[in-house]
């Protein structure tokens, strides 16, 4: 091979870190995780987020089962930023009446609200209250100058 292959194959190997590094950076995705700190809610990127994640076959669903997640979206005018929340437990019964701490949320875009509703301040109802089956997930997308911390607050657990 030539040196102009191998200056290229450098180049590509180095593009290709740069993005791995900026993807797990957590400056688009964040991700809050209840795992590391059992009374506060931390932010922390995705890749120690996928360490830490244990398929449980046996056991009781817990708030620790909960996965909230943000991200921006790319649009013109008022920043929009997309939720993901899931159960990631997969056994015990599906968890319902999940709230999260939200702050005054609000939003320029509708949001649905058997989606996601704000009831009182720093109080969202997930799912109109219904049970959040085993893996699945509520996806919605804001619209407002900045980003709410949205974290766990309670949920009933059978």
């Amino acid at each position: 091979m030539n040196s102009t292959t191998y200056f290229f194959l450098y180049f590509l190997i180095v593009i290709i870190l740069l993005c791995n590094i900026g993807f797990y950076s957590g400056k688009n995705l964040m991700h809050y995780s209840n795992e590391e700190d059992k009374d506060n809610t931390t932010v922390s990127s995705l890749q120690p987020y996928f360490r830490h994640r244990k398929l449980m076959t046996k056991g009781v669903c817990s708030k620790w089962d909960i996965s909230i997640s943000q991200s921006t979206y790319p649009s013109s005018g008022i920043p929009q930023y997309i939720v993901q929340i899931v159960n990631t437990c997969v056994s015990g019964c599906a968890p319902s009446n999940i709230h999260l701490s939200c702050g005054w949320f609000a939003s320029a875009r509708i949001v649905n609200p058997r989606t996601f509703k704000r009831v009182s301040f720093d109080d969202c109802l997930v799912n109109g209250g219904k049970p959040l089956k085993s893996s699945q997930s509520i996806r919605f997308t804001y619209a407002n100058s900045f980003m709410y911390p949205l974290r766990f607050k309670y949920a009933r657990f059978c």
